[in-house]
């Protein structure tokens, strides 16, 4: 990891109360893998104290993230213009493995976004489309106007389905049940990993279904993370091997070692 002090190419709204930072940090992109994040410091000032974590979204000419503007230091990272500068600390954490090509049956690749936690899974889809891995998307969301990133999911797979709670847009209902669904409606002649990203109940019933198919399964936690290098051991997540810590161990888990 390093401590860079990025410009920022672009701060653009994106949609109901999301935005995307494009940050010239050559050093991280190079190093940076899907699943990792880096630790933003929002102000110049010492309030807000602590950074906050954004998972890596993108990286093209630096890096991008995505994120949420709920609370002050989001308010105030979503009010940086173009041109100006902000520290960044990354990459951080351990990513998302790519599937394996050993097994005899030809991988593939199911990726389950809900709500924010598309952010991270973009840069994942982008990664297996390099590698010609077979994916298939589902996003998921409470209504039509929070949904993220379907464009950027189609310029890489033809295979993308959304759920939209209230029926707004795409399926009626949780992502879970289209997840079902697209089970029941595709082929089985595959090796299939499950690569998700959301609120804790969705990891957990998402989970729950891939142990039940012998499916291997990566949830990305989101946690709260106060100093993103396991220091502070604010963010611990309770294992079957005993508690670990998601901005160290994680965010990437394997489903199965968690204790839910």
């Amino acid at each position: 990891m390093k401590d860079v002090k990025a410009k920022i190419l672009s701060n653009d709204k994106v949609g109901h109360v999301y935005y995307k930072m494009h940050l010239d940090a050559p050093y991280i992109a190079r190093a940076a893998k899907p699943g990792q994040f880096v630790q933003v410091k929002c102000s110049d000032s010492t309030e807000p104290l602590l950074r906050r974590p954004f998972s890596i979204h993108k990286v093209k000419r630096g890096i991008e993230i995505l994120y949420e503007a709920v609370g002050r230091g989001t308010d105030i990272l979503s009010r940086k213009k173009e041109g100006g500068f902000v520290d960044v600390l990354g990459p951080l954490g351990s990513g998302f493995s790519m599937p394996d090509r050993a097994s005899s049956l030809e991988p593939r690749a199911i990726i389950i976004a809900g709500g924010i936690g598309a952010a991270p899974l973009v840069y994942l889809a982008d990664e297996l489309a390099k590698k010609k891995i077979k994916t298939i998307v589902l996003i998921g969301a409470k209504t039509k106007h929070l949904i993220l990133c379907e464009k950027d999911f189609k310029k890489v797979t033809p295979e993308v389905y959304v759920s939209t709670d209230d029926g707004s847009y795409g399926c009626r209902g949780l992502v879970s049940k289209l997840f079902h669904k697209i089970l029941k409606t595709t082929e089985s002649k595959f090796e299939t990993i499950v690569y998700v990203c959301g609120p804790h109940g969705m990891l957990k019933c998402i989970s729950d279904i891939c142990m039940e198919r012998n499916f291997e399964c990566q949830v990305s936690l989101e946690e709260k993370m106060a100093c993103g290098i396991g220091a502070c051991l604010g963010c611990v997540v309770n294992t079957r091997s005993g508690n670990k810590l998601a901005c160290k161990d994680g965010p990437v888990f394997n489903s199965s070692e968690i204790i839910w």
